[in-house]
């Protein structure tokens, strides 16, 4: 059989395929021991550069010789493919629904295109985030994914931070907050807000600073040619 064939024959399958049928054919990344697991929610409108940006960040942490280094990978509410704002094409790793998320030592909350409106409906959703986030020993949001937080009733005592021009929103939208603006991102407790877009880059090398150091930072935004210095970055640690 010639290649041509054996590709048109593949091609056909996979077609013919259900998509969660599909799903089955590709397993969820393998994941290392003595690790933090990393989680990232993800759902249709999720904006790229808030979901990318601390993948990339804590997925290095691999490469770095003497730490804790990083499981990272995608949750949502089904194995569905999800579309980016941008676009992009993401099968995420786990389903929240399906009961079989590994357990999550850091939750990341990247923004997404309904954050303002529709996602705080999902009951579903909002109750998932509420009760892994409270066993998570850290919990970051990037841009509006402070709204989904805040809906969870996870910053009620917690000094917040979100994307700039939505600021005011966040204020009338949760009038019991403590919302801090003109700052790239805060860190209160085990919840880092940051302001997102590429500054998402910036709140998650500065958690990978809280957790190993200065050297491991500096190595980490090296390998993603980022100029990193903490101390010239407007932010705020509460506590």
């Amino acid at each position: 059989m010639n290649q041509s064939v054996s590709a048109f024959i593949l091609f056909i399958f996979f077609i013919g395929c259900k998509q969660e049928d599909a799903y089955k054919m590709i397993s969820p990344p393998e994941l290392i021991d003595n690790a933090y697991n990393v989680g990232f929610l993800i759902m249709d409108g999720v904006y790229n550069t808030e979901l990318t940006a601390p993948f990339d960040i804590f997925q290095h942490t691999k490469y770095r010789e003497g730490i804790k280094p990083m499981n990272v990978f995608t949750v949502a509410k089904t194995n569905d493919i999800i579309t980016s704002f941008e676009g992009l094409k993401i099968i995420p790793d786990y389903a929240y629904t399906k009961g079989n998320v590994p357990e999550i030592d850091i939750l990341v909350v990247p923004s997404a295109e309904h954050h303002l409106d529709s996602d705080l409906e999902d009951k579903v959703m909002i109750e998932w985030v509420k009760q892994t986030a409270e066993k998570c020993e850290f919990v970051t949001s990037h841009c509006d994914g402070a709204f989904v937080l805040a809906k969870a009733g996870l910053l009620n005592n917690t000094a917040s931070t979100t994307f700039p021009s939505d600021v005011e929103l966040y204020k009338n939208t949760f009038p019991e907050l403590e919302v801090i603006s003109d700052v790239l991102f805060v860190h209160d407790g085990k919840y880092i807000t940051s302001a997102g877009g590429a500054k998402s880059f910036e709140a998650s090398l500065y958690l990978c600073e809280y957790l190993y150091g200065k050297e491991v930072a500096d190595r980490l935004a090296q390998g993603l040619v980022i100029d990193w210095q903490l101390e010239n970055l407007k932010y705020i640690k509460v506590k």
